[in-house]
């Protein structure tokens, strides 16, 4: 996936009003198979694998012993002792091996992600693109649901209620031997479909507030201070879950905002956030020009007792001090939350 194809603002406001597919096939899928599945993902993960049955999908995180969040993932369940795990990219050794060092329950582990590929289609008129492809009724597949079928004349394709950029769509995962394919058949006859770029992704996931591993999650920041709570079951026995209850009761330090720009400037990761006296309170995590509302916008962590929006924050730009608001997400279903980077 390039950066841009026509650039970031239409591919950006294409998603939003039209449709636009993504290939993230860079996606790591690994299959859990065995009578203890279950179990190890329960165990390794932090939200409640019960709520699962067969068709579904479900947002969690893998925590290290000190609370930190290792990566953020999606859990597919295709029966009681089968699931997929979509997770970051760049994680996906770093997964495997921790799946591995807590598998003591004999779990069959095999990461399939170079057999496979993952195309996200999204915008609101994704439904009238795809629905021409498949025989699965696209309207009964609930939010985080998926159904397996053919699509565009190629079998066993995973046909799934899920996305990263607030806008409705699908993704499918395929075998990557249907990936040209399935890539001309989207694209076939019809003159509403954009390829859409990683910009254009980011600034899409980034106007939901949805987390981006290595920015504003990492293994040095628990769900907690991410505002991921939601995503943490405390009724369940999890790793990590001792640090977690003690930052439950205790509070944290800082937490995971969203600001925009009331200045000229763009936010870049790593700098600083500051208070009206010109003191590092927080940091950048994640920054850039809103297609929408042509200012900066961004995330970043910063002290809680500064978590207000009608405290002016400041963040450093090359010295300058440059003014913005701190500013909360649309409000969305606790589920509506990400493809997994």
């Amino acid at each position: 996936m390039p950066i841009q194809y026509k650039g970031v603002n239409f591919e950006h406001n294409h998603v939003r009003e039209h449709v636009g597919v993504f290939d993230v096939s860079h996606m790591a899928q690994i299959l859990l198979k065995g009578e203890k599945a279950f179990d190890l993902i329960q165990k390794i993960t932090t939200n409640e694998l019960s709520k699962l049955i067969d068709g579904k999908v479900q947002y969690s995180c893998m925590l290290n012993a000190d609370g930190g969040i290792i990566d953020d993932l999606l859990v597919y369940r295709f029966n009681i002792n089968s699931y997929m795990l979509v997770v970051n990219a760049s994680n996906t050794d770093k997964d495997i091996n921790w799946i591995h060092s807590c598998n003591d329950m004999g779990v069959e582990v095999i990461n399939i992600t170079s057999q496979r590929g993952l195309l996200a289609v999204q915008g609101p008129k994704t439904n009238a693109i795809l629905q021409k492809l498949t025989d699965l009724e696209l309207s009964s597949i609930p939010y985080y649901s998926f159904k397996i079928g053919e699509f565009a004349d190629c079998q066993d394709v995973i046909i799934s209620n899920t996305g990263y950029t607030g806008s409705g769509g699908f993704e499918i995962y395929l075998e990557k031997k249907f990936a040209s394919k399935i890539w001309n058949s989207l694209f076939s006859d019809n003159d509403l479909l954009e390829p859409i770029g990683l910009a254009a992704r980011d600034t899409l996931r980034l106007e939901m507030g949805y987390c981006l591993y290595g920015n504003d999650i990492t293994e040095s920041r628990s769900p907690i201070e991410a505002g991921l709570s939601w995503i943490v079951d405390m009724k369940k026995e999890f790793i990590g879950k001792d640090v977690i209850k003690q930052h439950i009761e205790l509070g944290v330090k800082e937490k995971l905002i969203g600001f925009l720009m009331e200045e000229r400037g763009i936010p870049r990761k790593d700098y600083n956030i500051l208070d009206n006296q010109g003191s590092v309170i927080g940091v950048v995590t994640s920054g850039t020009i809103s297609p929408i509302f042509k200012r900066g916008f961004g995330m970043g962590y910063i002290l809680k007792d500064y978590i207000d929006p009608h405290n002016p924050i400041f963040i450093d730009i090359r010295g300058n001090k440059i003014k913005a608001k701190i500013v909360f997400p649309p409000k969305r279903s606790k589920q509506k939350v990400r493809e997994k980077e």
